[in-house]
C-alpha cells in the first residue's frame, strides 16, 4: 500500500485548522495524527523541531511545518474550487502577523502583562478594514470562498470568541455573517471532527 502523507494536527489550534481545511478541500489522502500540545509525541518532533502544528510529513520524507506552505502544497496536488487564483498573500500576512500579535495580547493578556483592550480596539480595526473589503460580498473571493478566507478566519473566530457578545455589538455587521458562514459550513464541520489522541505504538502497524 502507498505511504500517505501525515499530519500532525491539534483541533483547537487555528493553524492547523487551515491547513486541515485546504487539504479536505484538496482530497488528497493523508493520516492524521491527533496530538496534545502538552504531549508533543517524539516523532512529531523528530521531523519538526519547532514543536507546534501542525505539521505534514511527506512519504519522501520532506516535511512541511508552516501551514500555508501545507495549504499551498495540498492545493498544488488538487485545487477544485480555485482557491489559490485568490490567494491575496499581503492580506493573509497582515493577519497572520499585526491581527495575530493584537489577538494575543487581548486573549492572553496576563501572558504580556498588557492592556487587552488597547488590543482588542486595534484588532477590531483591522476587522472593519476587512469588513469594507469583504462589502456585501458573501467571501473575499465574491460567492465563493477562497484562499484568504480560509486563511484569515480561524484567527477572526478566536478573536470573536474571547467576548462573544462585546463581538455581536461592535463587530461589522457583513463581517458577522462572513464569520458565521465559514463556520457553518460542511467543510469547517469536516474539520472540526473529534478525533482520538494518536499513540506512537501506531506507527508500528
Amino acid at each position: 500500500m502507498q505511504a500517505l502523507p501525515i499530519l500532525y494536527s491539534f483541533r483547537r489550534c487555528p493553524y492547523a485548522m487551515r491547513a486541515r481545511m485546504a487539504l479536505i478541500v484538496s482530497g488528497v489522502a493523508y493520516e492524521h495524527r491527533e496530538i496534545l500540545l502538552r504531549d508533543k509525541p517524539a516523532a512529531m518532533l523528530a521531523a519538526s523541531c519547532k514543536g507546534t502544528v501542525p505539521v505534514l510529513v511527506l512519504p519522501s520524507g520532506e516535511v512541511i511545518d508552516e501551514s500555508i506552505d501545507i495549504m499551498r502544497w495540498a492545493l498544488n496536488q488538487s485545487d477544485p474550487e480555485s482557491w489559490m487564483a485568490s490567494a491575496e498573500p499581503d492580506l493573509v500576512a497582515d493577519y497572520d502577523g499585526e491581527f495575530k500579535h493584537h489577538l494575543d495580547r487581548y486573549k492572553y493578556a496576563a501572558r504580556y502583562d498588557q492592556d487587552p483592550l488597547v488590543h482588542r480596539a486595534a484588532g477590531l480595526a483591522m476587522l472593519f478594514q476587512l469588513n469594507a473589503r469583504i462589502g456585501d460580498r458573501d467571501y473575499l473571493g465574491d460567492s465563493a470562498r477562497v484562499f484568504s478566507d480560509i486563511a484569515i478566519f480561524p484567527f477572526v473566530r478566536q478573536f470573536a470568541g474571547v467576548d462573544p457578545a462585546w463581538f455581536e455589538t461592535e463587530a461589522p455587521h457583513n463581517l458577522r455573517g462572513w464569520l458565521e458562514r465559514l463556520i457553518s459550513s460542511d467543510l469547517f464541520e469536516q474539520a472540526m471532527v473529534r478525533r482520538r489522541l494518536w499513540a506512537a505504538h501506531e506507527a508500528d502497524h
